[in-house]
C-alpha cells in the first residue's frame, strides 16, 4: 500500500485523530539516547512514545489492538529535527511576493519582475527577492524604471544586506531619485550625483521602515506556508530569533486555534535604545503568549554585524559597551530568560561570554540555556568557555563552503584570522553544547544540506575541497545538534529531541539510512514523513512502499 494512501488514512480517521495509535517497524530507528541508540520498532499511543526497542510482541500488545502498522522496510528513523535559529514569517513572507532565485541574466530579471506585477495587479508595491550578487552591477534605478516605471519596486539580495529601488520606491521612501547630493557608501550616486537606485546599511533600514508592513492575513498565510515547507524537511520545532510583536501575535492566533504544525520558541528582540526599562515588558507579553506549541521565553540581542561588511566587532578592541551589556544580560538572567546573541566577530563572541559569566557569577547556580549564535570568528582562548561556562554554540554550516561569496571576502577581511572562522569543530571538541540553525531566508533550511555542510565543510557537488577540514563535525554529532541539542536549547529537552518512551512523538523518517551512505549523498535523501505529537504533518505523495 502507498505510504500516501496510508496517511491520508490515519489523517482523516476520528480514531487515529483521538488515540494517535501507529506501530513503525522494521526501521533504522536512531533514537539520539544514548542508553539504546538503534531500535528496529517505535509504538505510539495518544502522540507519545509509549514503546522504542526491538520487536516484542508481549511488550507490544497493549498497542497492537486498533494501532496502524507501518512496514518501514529498512527507512531511517530520527526525532523531528530542530532549526535553533531561523526567521520564519520574516522569510516565508518572501514567499508571498516575486521570486529571482532561478534568474539567470538581467533580462530574466526584468521578466520575471514584469511577470509577477501583472499577476497580482492588487498589490501597491512589487517586492523582489534573492537577487544574485552577480548581477549587482548591472542593476540600478533606471533599468528598474524601463522594467517598471509606474510602480514601486524595491529588490533585495537574499541576505537582504542590499537592495534596489526604482524612481516610484524611492520617492515613496523619501529619497529624491533626482536630487544631488554627497557620495556615500549607503547611498551611492551615479556620475551626476544622483541616486543609483542602491541602498545599504543605515539607508536602507530606514527605507525598508516606511515601507507598507505586512498585514495579518498576509503573515497567517506565511505561517502557513512555511509550517508546511519546514514539516516536508522533516522539521517539528524553530526557534525565532528575533520575532517583531506581529510576528509573536501571529504565532499566539495560530496556536489558539491549533493550527501550528511546529513547535515555536520566539525571542524578542532587545532595542538599545530602550535599555532596562522594556524588560518588564517582555515579561508580561512572555506570559501572555504561553500556549500549547508557541512561547517566547527568548530575548534577542544583536553584538555587531557582519564580518565581510566590516560590522563585526573584531578584537583587540570591539566597540562594545561592555557594562551596559553586562546590565541587560544581568536583568534578563534574573528573569530567567533564554538569551540569544548574534555575535560574528570575535569581540563580540568575547563580550557575550564575558556578559555571561558576569551574570552566573552575581546570580548563582540556574538552569540557563544561554546560546551565541553564528560565532563567525573566535578567539582560540575564547572557545573552551562555552563549555566551561554551559553557552550554547549555534552555527549555521551553508556558511562553511569555501566557494561561497561571502565566505570568500570574509577569509580576506580576517587575514590570518580566518582558521578560527566558524570554529564548529573546536567547540564541540570540548563538549559544549552546540546546535545548528539555518538563519533562513538564507538560501536553505533544508536539514539534510546543512547537516552534509557541517559534516563536509564544502559545497553540496563536493568541489571546491575544504579549506578547514579539522573543523568538520561526524554524522553523529551533526544529528546531534539538530535533535537533542536543539531540544535542550529551548528547555524541551523532557518533550523531545531524542525517541525515548514518554516524550512527544515528533519523529521524521527517511528513505535512507545516513549511516549507510556516501556523505556527499546525504543531501539527495528523501523525508517520507513528518509526525507531530504521533500525528502525520507531512508525507512524502511519491513515496511507495517496496
Amino acid at each position: 500500500m502507498r505510504l500516501a494512501a496510508l496517511l491520508l488514512v490515519l489523517l482523516a480517521s476520528p480514531a487515529y485523530a483521538a488515540t494517535g495509535d501507529l506501530i513503525l517497524r522494521d526501521g533504522a530507528i536512531y533514537t539520539l539516547d544514548a542508553k539504546r541508540p538503534w531500535a528496529s520498532v517505535i509504538a505510539i499511543h495518544d502522540g507519545k512514545i509509549a514503546f522504542v526497542g526491538e520487536y516484542d510482541e508481549t511488550a507490544l500488545t497493549p498497542y497492537l489492538k486498533g494501532a496502524r502498522i507501518v512496514d518501514l522496510h529498512g527507512a531511517m528513523v530520527l526525532p523531528g529535527f530542530h532549526d535553533s535559529h531561523v526567521h520564519p514569517l520574516a522569510g516565508a513572507i518572501r514567499l508571498l511576493q516575486c521570486d529571482l532565485t532561478t534568474a539567470k541574466s538581467l533580462d530574466d530579471i526584468g521578466a520575471t519582475i514584469k511577470a509577477f506585477a501583472a499577476a497580482n495587479k492588487g498589490q501597491p508595491w512589487v517586492f523582489c527577492n534573492n537577487l544574485d550578487r552577480s548581477y549587482a552591477d548591472g542593476l540600478n534605478r533606471e533599468r528598474l524604471d524601463a522594467w517598471m516605471p509606474d510602480r514601486p519596486v524595491f529588490v533585495r539580495t537574499t541576505e537582504g544586506f542590499l537592495g534596489w529601488m526604482n524612481s516610484t520606491g524611492l520617492k515613496a521612501v523619501g529619497i529624491d531619485p533626482e536630487g544631488t547630493g554627497a557620495q556615500s557608501p549607503d547611498l551611492p550616486r551615479d556620475a551626476d550625483h544622483h541616486p543609483w537606485g542602491v541602498m545599504m546599511g543605515s539607508v536602507l533600514v530606514q527605507a525598508r521602515s516606511k515601507i507598507p508592513a505586512p498585514s495579518a492575513t498576509d503573515y497567517r498565510e506565511a505561517l502557513r506556508r512555511f509550517g508546511a515547507l519546514a514539516n516536508s524537511y522533516g522539521i517539528t520545532s524553530v526557534f525565532d530569533a528575533a520575532a517583531a510583536p506581529e510576528m509573536l501575535d501571529t504565532y499566539h492566533a495560530a496556536d489558539l486555534a491549533g493550527a501550528l504544525t511546529l513547535r515555536v520558541t520566539a525571542a524578542q528582540r532587545v532595542d538599545p535604545d530602550k535599555g532596562l526599562d522594556q524588560v518588564d515588558a517582555m515579561v508580561e507579553r512572555r506570559a501572555q503568549l504561553r500556549g500549547k506549541r508557541f512561547h517566547a521565553d527568548a530575548a534577542k540581542i544583536f553584538l555587531d554585524g557582519e564580518i565581510d561588511q566590516y560590522t563585526a566587532a573584531r578584537l583587540p578592541h570591539g566597540g562594545i559597551n561592555q557594562p551596559q551589556l553586562d546590565e541587560m544580560v544581568q536583568e534578563l538572567d534574573a528573569e530567567g530568560f533564554l538569551i540569544h546573541m548574534h555575535a560574528m566577530g570575535d569581540g563580540a563572541v568575547r563580550a557575550g561570554l564575558d556578559a555571561f559569566e558576569h551574570a552566573a557569577l552575581r546570580h548563582g547556580p540556574a538552569d540557563r540555556r544561554d546560546q551565541i549564535a553564528h560565532v563567525g570568528v573566535a578567539d582560540p582562548q575564547d572557545i573552551p568557555r562555552f563549555a566551561k561556562l554551559g553557552v550554547i554554540a549555534d552555527f549555521t554550516p551553508l556558511w562553511f563552503q569555501q566557494g561561497d561569496a561571502a565566505f570568500q571576502s570574509t577569509i580576506r577581511v580576517l587575514g590570518d584570522r580566518a582558521r578560527w572562522m566558524y570554529p564548529m569543530g573546536s567547540v564541540v571538541a570540548t563538549g559544549a553544547h552546540v546546535t545548528i540553525g539555518s538563519d533562513w531566508p538564507q538560501e536553505t533550511f533544508k536539514p539534510l544540506d546543512e547537516i552534509q555542510y557541517a559534516v563536509t565543510r564544502q559545497p553540496l557537488d563536493g568541489s571546491p575541497p575544504s579549506t578547514q577540514p579539522e573543523q568538520r563535525i561526524t554524522l553523529e554529532q551533526a544529528l546531534a545538534a539538530y535533535t537533542r541539542e536543539g531540544a535542550y536549547a529551548v528547555r524541551e529537552e523532557k518533550l523531545d529531541g531524542t525517541l525515548e518512551v514518554g516524550k512527544a512523538a515528533d519523529i521524521v523518517v527517511l528513505d535512507q539510512n545516513l549511516f549507510k551512505i556516501d556523505v556527499m549523498s546525504i543531501h539527495k535523501t528523501r523525508v517520507l514523513l513528518t509526525l507531530l505529537d504521533g500525528a502525520p504533518v507531512y508525507c512524502d505523495s511519491k513515496f511507495e512502499l517496496p
